[in-house]
């Protein structure tokens, strides 16, 4: 008899029981934190999207609006997409991953609207939809009693009950014809103006259309865009109270741009833009108008960075001056080395989930630098009025180059020391008691234990090679580069009150002039030298012995890397800019400095009497 082959598992076992999920409503609101405040406009303009609308207008509910006696202004969005049937919204708008769209890792996840916006919209959402000329509505809410998300029972005009209700043409926008989608969000209640955004929103009057030309990069051919502005006004004042066009960033910044190009490294593409001076330019608060970076995917923009976050990652690209002029964004090649996704929350691009690796395109970029944003840093650097003084620095210090450096150890044949037997750091053992050891004969003097030559050591300990105290760690000095907002180096926002950044990058620091401790030096000495504020030859001299100030500091921690006891992550706080800062609110030691070279280049200092007369 011949053997029965086994029965497959799948066949064996053809139901398997889904799992469930308790407390959805803690899930709900969990996942909920995770997004920004803002997530869900772009989340119900992507819905929008997929469902091939041809119009999308984010918009005061004006209907509700009069019925409220213009009371309650109620934030929604319409679309003229394919819209649905209230047996359709039931099943999509009530599951948490469910979307009548595709669903992949790459696309539409089927949670976005429901977990970014029915959050922050408690007293619900409404979903008006047509499909085929017949519209149904339903509202997804946060039961009050019970705390539960869900969709709201209605009493239909039949005295039937139902969780959808239909809906007379009359309640139908004039951009949806036969098909399309309208969500009203209510907020936290009847009070709730959700028109108004929330706290700390840049440029308020204009708050949606901003968020979208943030978040997207170009809109697909044929898609119009537009977002109500100026709400506030008269609804007949046509001149503010408008819906404005979101344009998305791509065409603005080709609008306004004097260069522009893009480099193929070899994981991603930089895009780059310089932009213009003009006044049209630094009028449209309703775009990023400024030098920025982001991260680029599916013509959305991620990660994209403004203000001292946006300098520090364009700083790291090589772009150290003019940058508020310099936009660049970074386009991963797809699949180059994994797989690129968005986290759940839309915040952030990933590939196969780990951030991706702008230090390495960081590197590749200023390598390959176009000339045109040379060109640009050049020009701006060639308006200031800054003088080097590294010269002067580098011969002072090197009467104490030695100790700049701390002791190391290094393999040099005949040297008097013997690397061995090196201090490494280990895990404790439980403790037990041991019987002390006697050392043998033949094991000879110990060598001292040097914990700053541990890894030479680690490799040479059973040979015990001889070896010599290694002092020859070369240093370069970093450049000093002087900014100040009135010559156009420094942008309004960085470097706010701190003295420097130093930019590891290009082993440069960034000097702020308009720093408070440098500015009340000089005006000190210009006050005991009788001279007009701001005298050339005094800021010259204050600059100086502050720029060494700054060199010696940075010089000094770098000397740490690699130590024991300094992770990477510790040398990064010790050259932060509030270091940087730290290390220059000392005063005695840099007047006296200042006082010796005015006297050498002014002469001596003429004295003030008690009664504020100048004597010699």
């Amino acid at each position: 008899m011949e053997a029965t082959a086994p029965t497959p598992a799948s066949d064996a076992f053809e139901q398997t029981l889904p799992m469930g999920v308790d407390n959805i409503g803690f899930m709900l609101e969990r996942l909920g934190r995770d997004c920004d405040d803002l997530q869900f406009i772009r989340e119900l303009t992507e819905n929008a999207i997929e469902a091939e609308a041809t119009e999308i207008a984010w918009d005061v509910d004006w209907p509700l609006w009069e019925l409220t006696d213009q009371r309650q202004y109620k934030l929604c969005v319409m679309d003229n997409g394919r819209g649905m049937n209230g047996e359709e919204m039931l099943r999509y708008i009530n599951h948490l991953s469910a979307s009548i769209h595709e669903q992949a890792i790459d696309k539409n996840f089927g949670v976005g609207a429901k977990v970014a916006a029915a959050t922050r919209n408690p007293a619900g959402l409404i979903y008006q939809s047509w499909k085929d000329g017949h519209g149904a509505m339903i509202q997804l809410w946060r039961d009050p009693e019970t705390g539960a998300y869900g969709l709201r029972q209605f009493e239909r005009p039949d005295g039937s009950f139902g969780y959808w209700q239909p809906l007379s043409g009359t309640a139908k926008p004039d951009l949806i014809d036969e098909h399309g989608t309208k969500v009203i969000l209510l907020g936290q209640g009847e009070e709730h103006n959700t028109i108004e955004p929330p706290d700390g929103v840049p440029t308020p009057s204009r708050w949606v259309n901003r968020y979208l030309n943030a978040r997207y990069y170009r809109f697909p051919e044929g898609v119009e865009v537009k977002a109500r502005e100026g709400w506030r006004a008269d609804p007949e004042d046509s001149k503010r109270n408008i819906r404005r066009r979101v344009r998305g960033q791509k065409e603005f910044l080709d609008e306004h741009s004097v260069e522009y190009g893009s480099v193929d490294l070899s994981e991603a593409r930089i895009y780059w833009w310089i932009l213009d001076e003009s006044d049209a330019r630094a009028k449209a608060s309703e775009m990023v108008n400024v030098g920025h970076f982001a991260s680029l995917f599916q013509d959305e923009l991620y990660e994209l960075r403004t203000g001292r976050a946006g300098v520090t990652r364009l700083h790291q690209f090589g772009v150290i001056f003019g940058y508020e002029r310099v936009v660049l964004y970074a386009e991963p090649f797809n699949g180059s080395r994994g797989r690129l996704e968005a986290n759940t929350a839309r915040t952030q691009l990933l590939r196969e989930g780990h951030p991706l690796p702008y230090a390495e395109w960081a590197a590749e970029f200023r390598a390959v630098m176009p000339q045109e944003i040379k060109d640009h840093m050049d020009a701006v650097i060639a308006g200031t009025q800054t003088e080097s003084h590294k010269e002067a620095i580098q011969e002072r210090l090197r009467t104490y180059s030695k100790l700049f450096r701390l002791s190391r150890y290094r393999q040099r044949s005949g040297g008097s020391l013997s690397i061995a037997e090196p201090n490494l750091p280990r895990r404790r053992l439980p403790t037990r008691t041991l019987e002390p050891r006697e050392p043998s004969e033949d094991e000879g003097p110990k060598p001292k234990k040097d914990p700053t030559g541990r890894l030479l050591a680690a490799m040479l300990a059973e040979q015990g090679e001889p070896g010599e105290q290694d002092s020859s760690r070369k240093q370069d000095l970093p450049e000093v580069k002087w900014v100040s907002e009135a010559e156009g180096t420094r942008a309004t926002g960085v470097l706010e009150d701190r003295a420097a950044t130093f930019i590891r990058e290009s082993n440069l620091i960034q000097a702020n002039a308009d720093f408070r401790v440098f500015t009340d030096m000089v005006d000190y000495w210009c006050h005991e030298y009788d001279v007009e504020p701001g005298n050339k030859s005094i800021a010259d001299a204050v600059h100086e012995w502050f720029e060494q100030a700054l060199i010696e500091t940075v010089i000094g921690c770098q000397s740490l890397q690699d130590e024991q006891r300094w992770s990477p992550d510790d040398i990064h706080t010790a050259l932060s800019d509030e270091a940087l800062t730290a290390a220059v609110m000392q005063r005695y030691h840099v007047a006296n400095a200042v006082k010796r070279t005015l006297g050498a280049r002014l002469g001596s200092l003429k004295q003030r009497s008690g009664t504020g007369e100048v004597t010699s």
